[in-house]
């Protein structure tokens, strides 16, 4: 059984028992007391959504599930990833196994060997997937939100019973191949085509910024045909497929990034996806994975204003604490309202997408929101450390540097903002 379908047993012990997770996780703050100390009160520190009482709005399930995903995130990914960031590599195959064992993997999806959590238990496991890195997120959140949901609600039963089980296991790894090197923002003008050779398809092109490109088993790959836009189920050991690591990154440095070439690959008909047709089945994909982001980014964005707030609270200057001082105070609330907001916006989405109610422009709000408000509580928080702001001994540097490119996949700033704009005015103004 994986761990995030044992939370609520190992983390709530029948009674007598003892410990458990409420004796771990109640800090409570009904007996905080404080000192008047020049007509202020003055008590311990509090961590940021603290203050927004967030655990209340969860379940208990929903809590254990993220205290999991939390707690693996601090014994195998924090002493790790600045050393797999600076290095530019990461151990794709091994920590999938991890995270299958886990139970992240497609999560949120039924059946086939996948936990069947809800929306919000996944979204919290992607936010403490990215307090590790973004690049970790992207892994998971790729195998799960794009490649697994694409043959989950497209595929025909032989794709879901070949794939979906040792995908979920972490076994096989899993890409999605819809952008392209001069099509991002504007997919339908892909040139990567499939035509007709017989009872084949053979497929022709390229793909661009494919995170796991080069350790995956399985491409979902999106193609124009004489029928529209048509997805693919490549496996990636079909010949003349090929995929190239691109290096030389300054983000999503502890994450695998391809190119994907397309010579000839020759393919029964039975890997097209039979349940979709044109672009509405790719951006089904990429809002399964733009309602992770909404949830993700926030993860990156508590790590930075914990560390900067611990940080600040140690550093001295001028014979007393910089988080004494009042402009320091000031950045500090900002953040904290932002945080706060975001991750308020981030369960309401959740409980919309739990009720089914959930709808595209919806997504893009919090992808826009969060994700911009993330990357600007990461920078704000690399200023508070400094000089020390810039090494990888802190996690904050890295971050803001990831978030740069969670700022712009799964649609830029500016096609979440025309794509709100038209909801609002129902008006395109995309050209």
């Amino acid at each position: 059984m994986a761990l995030v379908e044992e939370a609520w047993a190992t983390r709530f012990p029948p009674p007598g028992q003892g410990g458990g997770f409420r004796a771990l996780r109640d800090t409570g703050t009904a007996g905080r007391t404080g000192t008047i100390i020049g007509g202020s009160v003055s008590s311990a520190p509090r961590q940021p959504l603290e203050l927004f009482a967030i655990d209340g709005l969860l379940s208990e399930e929903e809590r254990a599930m993220r205290d999991v995903v939390r707690d693996f995130v601090e014994r195998r990914i924090k002493p790790e990833v600045a050393d797999w960031f600076e290095a530019g590599t990461i151990p794709a195959r091994e920590l999938a196994c991890e995270f299958g064992e886990l139970g992240v993997l497609g999560m949120h999806l039924e059946g086939y060997g996948c936990a069947g959590t809800n929306a919000v238990s996944y979204g919290l496991a992607a936010m403490e997937l990215e307090a590790g890195d973004s690049g970790i997120r992207s892994l998971v959140s790729v195998q799960g939100s794009l490649a697994m949901y694409a043959i989950h609600a497209f595929g025909s039963e032989e794709h879901k019973e070949e794939w979906l089980p040792g995908m979920a296991k972490g076994e096989l790894i899993g890409c999605f191949g819809l952008t392209e090197a001069d099509f991002g923002s504007n997919p339908s003008g892909m040139r990567t085509a499939a035509k007709r050779d017989g009872d084949d398809w053979v497929l022709d092109g390229s793909k661009m910024w494919i995170t796991n490109g080069t350790v995956a088993d399985v491409a979902i790959v999106w193609a124009q045909t004489d029928d529209g836009i048509r997805g693919f189920v490549v496996p990636t050991d079909t010949p003349g497929f090929s995929a190239r690591e691109i290096h030389k990154k300054l983000s999503l440095r502890a994450s695998v990034t391809a190119e994907l070439v397309f010579d000839g690959v020759r393919l029964p008909n039975s890997a097209m996806l039979p349940g979709v047709r044109g672009l509405k089945g790719p951006l089904a994909c990429l809002n399964e994975a733009r309602f992770g982001i909404a949830y993700g980014t926030l993860g990156a964005a508590r790590d930075c204003l914990e560390t900067a707030l611990s940080y600040a609270i140690d550093r001295e200057q001028f014979d007393k604490p910089i988080a004494g001082y009042q402009m320091t105070q000031q950045k500090f609330a900002d953040m904290t309202l932002e945080l706060g907001k975001g991750m308020l916006l981030a369960i309401h989405l959740g409980r919309l997408k739990d009720a089914h109610a959930i709808t595209p422009e919806q997504v893009s709000l919090g992808k826009l929101n969060n994700a911009r408000e993330s990357l600007a509580i990461a920078r704000e928080c690399r200023s508070i450390l400094g000089g020390n702001g810039i090494t990888l001994e802190y996690p904050v540097i890295r971050h803001m540097n990831n978030l740069e490119s969670v700022f712009t996949y799964e649609g830029t700033n500016e096609m979440h903002t025309l794509i709100i704009g038209q909801a609002l005015t129902g008006i395109p103004a995309f050209r």
